[in-house]
């Protein structure tokens, strides 16, 4: 059997930063999600709150179509760097895409 090589993957700076200021965008979203959908469903156990909880999951579910636009941006983002000239070679996408 061959021997197997390890994968080295050449990621720039400015690449690295891009990644680790969406993941924080993305990080933040995920807990907005979280808070919304938390005090939507504890204002569903009061009557007089329904309406307010309503919002909550509305802007919940507004907040998880934010998610992919987040990532898109991302890719956006990051392909004008290396079409730019910029650093990085042969990037390959994370497996854990926030």
């Amino acid at each position: 059997m061959p021997e197997q090589r390890p994968l080295t993957v050449h990621i720039g700076h400015d690449e690295l930063v891009i990644r680790r200021r969406y993941e924080v965008v993305s990080i933040c979203n995920d807990i907005l999600i979280a808070v919304w959908f938390i005090a939507g469903s504890i204002m569903f156990f009061y009557s007089d709150l329904m309406a307010p909880g309503t919002w909550c999951f509305l802007i919940g579910s507004i907040e998880l179509l934010i998610r992919p636009i987040i990532r898109l941006t991302r890719l956006v983002h990051i392909r004008s760097i290396r079409d730019d000239g910029g650093h990085g070679g042969t990037s390959a996408e994370s497996a854990m895409d926030f």
